[in-house]
């Protein structure tokens, strides 16, 4: 069934939604079987079709060409294809990665464009915004040098292509430069302040994922800048915005993820002993048993990471 699926898609235009929405939930579907094997032969069959990635291309470049609503609005059936889009070619990105599956056909997406729906949402829907992080941190993960991906210059606000980045600092961090880390990052806080006044799990998940995906990547690239972002004053006051909803419990998913990513990158001005010793008081007192699976998986990490 995925290989007469592929094929129809191939076949079809962004403006297909009602044939395409289901279709690529399907194919997204088929790649998060459960056994390496049907994973392994799903992403050869996808990334052998080159009119289902030309498809995608298409797809995604909608992004950026659709004007955002004048105010918040239910996910619209466009936006709900763009969210399949990504989180199918984010899917893509990290088996092709995992099993080196040969790549027929490439995506080309300019890197500047991506980071900028995040950072400029106006008034992206929440699963769209995740579905962006989603692909987001695929990249991250393989420091944006996956075989199918072609990433296009960075560009100035005239739309010229910069030259190669000459600081050190700069070039380490090629493709992403240290202007657009620092805004990824003050707009990923901003969301998880939303998502405590607005109380969305979901997209409070997904920042704090990139959050921590987009620092390990930094680590790599260059640790004095990995260390400088997870040490900003700014995470101390977040920590507060999160613990002053009506749950004030350090055992909520997200409070704990960072606390986490904070310990990792020894940023004791952010997280003192006192805190430390507030969480683990809290986990001896809580009925374990009874946690959110959410819950317990960051509790896991934490003590691991203490």
């Amino acid at each position: 069934l995925l290989l007469p699926v592929s094929n129809l898609c191939g076949k079809c235009r962004p403006c297909d939604i009602d044939l395409l929405q289901p279709s690529l939930n399907f194919l997204y579907w088929s790649l998060h079987q459960p056994t390496p094997c049907s994973q392994q032969r799903a992403v050869a069959v996808l990334l052998s079709n080159v009119s289902l990635l030309e498809l995608l291309q298409k797809v995604l470049e909608c992004t950026w060409l659709r004007s955002p609503p004048s105010e918040a609005a239910p996910l619209s059936p466009e936006d709900a294809l763009l969210c399949s889009g990504w989180l199918l070619v984010a899917s893509l990105v990290l088996y092709q990665h995992r099993y080196n599956t040969e790549v027929h056909q490439t995506l080309s997406l300019d890197l500047t464009e991506v980071l900028k729906a995040v950072i400029f949402r106006k008034k992206k829907p929440i699963l769209l915004l995740v579905s962006i992080m989603q692909f987001l941190r695929a990249g991250l993960r393989q420091n944006f040098s996956s075989s199918l991906l072609v990433i296009v210059g960075q560009k100035t606000a005239q739309g010229a292509v910069e030259p190669q980045p000459s600081p050190p600092q700069e070039a380490a961090l090629h493709p992403l430069s240290t202007q657009q880390v620092l805004s990824l990052l003050v707009s990923l806080q901003n969301l998880l302040v939303h998502t405590q006044l607005q109380k969305d799990l979901l997209l409070s998940q997904a920042v704090v994922a990139c959050l921590e995906t987009l620092v390990e990547y930094l680590y790599v690239k260059n640790k004095d800048v990995a260390l400088h972002v997870a040490s900003q004053p700014w995470h101390r006051f977040l920590l507060f915005t999160l613990l002053s909803g009506g749950q004030k419990s350090f055992l909520q998913p997200e409070v704990l993820r960072l606390m986490t990513l904070f310990l990792r990158y020894q940023s004791s001005n952010i997280i003192s002993q006192k805190e430390i010793s507030q969480i683990l008081q809290e986990a001896a007192e809580a009925n374990l048993a009874e946690l959110p699976e959410a819950t317990s998986r960051a509790l896991h990490l934490f003590l691991c990471q203490v």
